[in-house]
């Protein structure tokens, strides 16, 4: 019979709330991170369960000890999803970091290609809104390229889409809801890996043989199970981080 999977061990779950904060810039390279008396107080747990959340970022690289100052964020080369970008919002109002800037290149009208009409769940070349950024990091690099798709039907309600101007931080599917009425409920992610097309290798600053990158394919569903969006990321050589760590049951 099946049964309900156990929750995994506290210090993993507070490394895992740490990392979340590092991935998704809220905590930034050489950012002091909670101390293990802090982290006692916050998750109400043993001492040795802290020291061992801050030893997991540790062997991952992701923080350092510095002899009697603290543990600090180490730089780290990952990518933010789009997940991470969703739970920045809800806490801090803005999906972007404050070094983060974002380059609008294109919003058109267009035909949906065979993969983006399957996200979508419409016939292949049927008219879809399309919206491509290049996001930069505080250094002035590109990190990643975003392009999401939508139902040309949606142009007179949600013409912002179009427009080649930032939305103030909200991100579209926040706007998509508050124009339609339409609550985003869950989202599926399909990751895998591909050669830069010459654009993409232009954008993300990849001179040279094609190099590969790292591709998100992010469907957003509404209540009703129907696409409110489909996007994808693309990711440049350097920024792929997929880790996970879990217990091994008996």
């Amino acid at each position: 019979m099946p049964e309900f999977e156990t929750a995994p061990p506290k210090y993993l779950q507070i490394a895992q709330y740490l990392r979340e904060l590092i991935v998704r810039g809220d905590l930034p390279p050489g950012a002091e991170v909670p101390s293990e008396r802090q982290l006692v107080l916050d998750w109400n747990v043993a001492r040795p369960t802290a020291t061992r959340a801050l030893e997991a970022l540790r062997r991952e690289g992701m923080v350092e000890s510095r002899v009697g100052s603290g543990t600090y964020v180490r730089e780290v080369k990952a990518y933010r999803r789009a997940a991470h970008r969703y739970h920045r919002f809800r806490a801090r109002g803005a999906q972007y970091t404050a070094g983060e800037s974002v380059n609008i290149t294109d919003t058109a009208i267009t035909a949906a290609s065979d993969y983006v009409a399957d996200g979508l769940r419409l016939p292949v070349g049927a008219s879809v809104m399309v919206r491509r950024r290049v996001i930069m990091s505080e250094q002035g690099a590109p990190v990643e390229i975003a392009t999401s798709w939508w139902p040309a039907e949606l142009a007179d309600v949600a013409p912002r889409l179009l427009v080649p101007e930032t939305l103030g931080g909200i991100g579209s599917v926040r706007y998509v809801e508050s124009v339609t009425g339409r609550i985003a409920s869950y989202a599926r992610d399909r990751i895998s890996a591909r050669l830069a097309t010459g654009r993409e290798a232009q954008d993300l600053g990849m001179p040279g043989s094609p190099q590969p990158v790292l591709v998100y394919r992010h469907t957003v569903f509404d209540s009703d199970d129907v696409p409110l969006e489909f996007a994808e990321a693309v990711y440049p050589p350097g920024a792929w981080s997929v880790e996970e760590e879990y217990p091994i049951e008996a």
